[in-house]
């Protein structure tokens, strides 16, 4: 039988004649910060500090022992190093590798001695290929496309340059006999209720001529099959099966596999849990272009999507327990859909089975992002061995619905000037178009292919055009006011977003003694997008009054709190308008769920994993129910999104309200929302708000919209009036005398430990919210006082 031994005690880290302790799994910013060599990089402007970290080179050494005999073969595996290196073991070259997204194995039979991982500087290897294959244009300064590693850890536009090197993934021997499961391809399909599995197994020897045989266990059925030269398929028919849904839609029944390899005995087992559902990817022409919208055991999805970055620069830290509380976040958000963005990584194991067990859906990238890739060696053998590992282990997991090729390159190559500047230089679209799908298509035929993000479906179209295949909205946020997000109807949205800076507490954390402005020396640092903080109060110019110049003090607070309510209203104004054109639009993925480090970014829950209320908005928007109003060229617009499984006969109020809280007028329609359908109800002429000083409140079970027909700026409000009472356990209970226009309440500025359970919410006079916190570290203290000095509100414009 094989028996494994772990190997992650013992590690030291040389470097220059210093020697420090290691962690393994690990990396070296991580063991020169429990060294105290460095400063911790996510505080103030300690990233510039530690830069130099990235242009070294690494030694990682420990000693292996003599193993014990009664094994033929000992192998020593890798399961991730990042990235360049050289193994040694007591002096002998075992191996160079080069891509921090595949595992290495060695034999190492009848070896011990000193183990030696020398890391070549990421900046060292890049550069001598660059200067192989040539420039090739990117979307940021550093080469990180002329190498297979973490492309974001050389900096992006929400995260800082930290340049990675280290075994930051476990490492281990394995000891075995005869014969080891070297590989399985389990291919699951389900059809009229019987589930079809089946496992392609590839097996190493150490002796030819052993008979061996397989044998597998599935939902209790059973099934055996002989190993025929090095591989052999066990066939298992599974009655009855439940099938696995998305949440939302059903159930997630998981089932467990047992396979196992023998050979007078039993030489090896491999265990995986699967799930039986089918998924395709409608992307038929129709009056409308192109479309591009998921089906699940035959049912058509709107997805409600997010996207995922890796979730520390420094990913080796990235516990199960961290995976499973950010995606949990998610979920309990109403995300059915998470994107894992090609800037990234392929995520450990622990990712995807939270989200087989949550019910949320997988988009998964292949690593390539915003950058012309070169095709030649040593690049394309890399790509392609990273690809079969990364699809053949990806594949047990029913979360995962679709391969993606790449982020934004195709698009690149048509757009940003690269055709002229690679003059017929390889760019990676032998890659999206040819290698990749090939691939998909032989390992893994079960899942649909898209050949990048956006992309229209084929050179036919431009491709990013919104009425084919997928698209990113990025003009709205870069040049334009969010409200221009309802001038088209994309078939589906990949990417949107609109920045905000994280939650006070994380500011603070981040920045120790700096007094907080926009543009404070700190706050700028930890600002990476192109004209952030310019695109920030021009975004907010477009609706609120803000100063001209400077926001400190109180002032900074006012901005602080804006910036966030109009990353929520901005986001909402996207999601409102495309979830109500369903069924043309089939999807969004709002830009991002998560960050890396504490940052001003897109991102719904900041570095430090506080909530911001985009994260509650889209507890509201991602409903399975959804109460919008629309201004439309006919008018004036209320829809019923309805995506649950039942109809929905929505009964509705609507009241046409001054400022000053007076009912100008009122109406009780009744609006029919079929089963996931979407139902439009004209408001009557009579209802439309006129002017500044008037709006419509629109309620039904619960549900709530508003709409203002003039931006903040030109509204007269009412100095907000409210009383505050707090309750034992943290909850805090508001009042309303006035209209109280998007009310915050910042539990983190209580305590930092502090969290709400809910965002933004519009009182009108007489209406009460109650708010739970959470996390407050001395609740039966919490007062009125100290819950008011917490509490943010739209005020009249100074």
């Amino acid at each position: 039988m094989l028996d494994v031994t772990p190997i992650h005690q013992g590690w030291v880290l040389r470097h220059d004649g210093a020697t420090l302790p290691a962690s393994v799994p690990g990396c070296v910013h991580t063991d020169l910060l429990a060294a105290g060599i460095i400063p911790d990089p996510f505080l103030g402007r300690n990233e510039t500090e530690v830069a130099w970290v990235g242009r070294r080179d690494w030694t990682y050494e420990t000693t292996l022992t003599p193993v014990p005999g009664g094994h033929e073969q000992t192998d020593l595996v890798f399961d991730g190093l990042d990235t360049a290196a050289e193994i040694r073991l007591d002096g002998r070259l075992l191996g160079s590798v080069r891509n921090m997204h595949r595992s290495y194995r060695f034999d190492v039979t009848g070896l011990s001695g000193l183990l030696s991982v020398h890391f070549r500087s990421a900046y060292g290897e890049a550069e001598a290929v660059r200067g192989r294959l040539g420039e090739r244009p990117n979307a940021y300064p550093e080469p990180f496309q002329y190498i297979r590693k973490m492309a974001c850890s050389f900096g992006w536009d929400w995260g800082p340059t930290l340049v990675t090197a280290g075994i930051w993934k476990p490492v281990r021997l394995e000891h075995w006999t005869t014969a080891r499961i070297a590989g399985v391809r389990p291919v699951v399909t389900v059809e009229q209720g019987v589930g079809h599995v089946e496992l392609h197994v590839d097996v190493e020897r150490t002796r030819v001529e052993a008979r061996l045989a397989l044998g597998a266990r599935v939902g209790g059925v059973e099934a055996r099959a002989q190993i025929d030269g090095s591989s052999g398929v066990v066939r298992l028919e599974v009655p009855d099966v439940a099938l696995w849904w998305p949440r939302g839609y059903g159930e997630q029944p998981l089932y467990d596999v047992e396979l196992w390899l023998s050979h007078e005995g039993l030489l090896d087992v491999w265990r995986r849990r699967i799930g039986f559902r089918t998924v395709e990817l409608d992307r038929r022409e129709d009056e409308h272009g192109s479309g591009f919208t998921f089906v699940v055991n035959g049912e058509r999805l709107f997805a409600r999507g997010v996207n995922w970055i890796p979730d520390d620069v420094l990913p080796s830290r990235i516990t199960s327990e961290r995976y499973r509380t950010r995606l949990t976040q998610a979920a309990d958000a109403g995300v059915d859909l998470v994107r894992v963005w090609g800037g990234g990584i392929y995520e450990s194991a622990d990712f995807y089975d939270a989200c087989d067990e949550l019910g949320l859906l997988v988009w998964q990238d292949f690593p390539f992002a915003c950058a012309a890739y070169p095709e030649e060696q040593p690049l394309r053998g890399e790509v392609e061995a990273e690809a079969r590992e990364n699809v053949v282990r990806l594949m047990p997991h029913p979360s995962l619905v679709l391969w993606n090729g790449n982020n934004e390159n195709l698009w690149g190559f048509r757009d940003w000037g690269w055709e002229r500047r690679l003059a017929g230089d390889s760019w990676g679209e032998g890659y999206y178009l040819g290698l990749l799908p090939r691939i998909v298509a032989e390992l893994d035929p079960t899942r649909p292919y898209t050949a990048g993000s956006p992309w229209s479906g084929s050179w036919d179209h431009h491709p990013n055009d919104p009425a084919h295949g997928t698209h990113h909205s990025w003009e709205v946020w870069n040049r334009q006011d969010y409200a221009d997000y309802r001038l088209e109807v994309p078939r589906f949205v990949a990417e949107f977003g609109w920045q905000a800076p994280p939650a006070h507490a994380t500011l603070r954390r981040a920045l120790p003694g700096e007094e907080l402005a926009p543009d404070s020396p700190g706050m700028l640092h930890h600002q990476k997008a192109d004209d952030g903080n310019g695109k920030l109060v021009r975004g907010l110019a477009r609706h609120f009054a803000v100063p001209e110049q400077g926001f400190s003090g109180r002032d900074f607070d006012r901005w602080h709190y804006l910036t966030q309510v109009n990353q929520a209203r901005a986001v909402a104004a996207g999601i409102e308008h495309w979830r109500s054109h369903w069924p043309v639009c089939a999807g969004t993925i709002v830009w991002q769920l998560n960050d890396c480090w504490p940052v001003t970014s897109w991102a719904a829950i900041d570095g430090d994993g506080r909530e911001k209320p985009l994260y509650h908005e889209l507890r509201r928007l991602y409903a399975d129910r959804l109460l919008t109003l629309r201004p439309r060229p006919e008018g004036l617009v209320l829809a019923a999104v309805n995506q649950s499984a039942e109809p929905w006969n929505c009964r509705l109020t609507l009241r046409r309200m001054s400022v000053e809280g007076e009912l100008l007028a009122e109406s009780r329609p009744v609006a029919a929302a079929g089963a996931r359908s979407v139902a439009d109800l004209r408001v009557p002429t009579e209802l439309e708000p006129v002017g500044p000083k008037e709006f419509l409140v629109a309620d039904a079970d619960g549900l709530r919209a508003v709409h203002f027909p003039a931006p903040d700026r030109e509204v007269p409000y009412p100095r907000p009036r409210f009383d505050v009472s707090v309750a034992a356990g943290g909850r805090v209970t508001i009042t309303a005398h006035t209209l109280v226009r998007d009310l915050l309440l910042q539990a983190d500025r209580l305590s930092p430990s502090a969290s709400a359970d809910r965002g933004l919410v519009t009182l009108l006079p007489g209406e009460q919210v109650t708010i739970g916190v959470r996390g407050w570290e001395t609740a039966d203290d919490l007062d009125a006082t100290s819950a008011r000095s917490a509490l943010y509100c739209v005020e009249p414009a100074r």
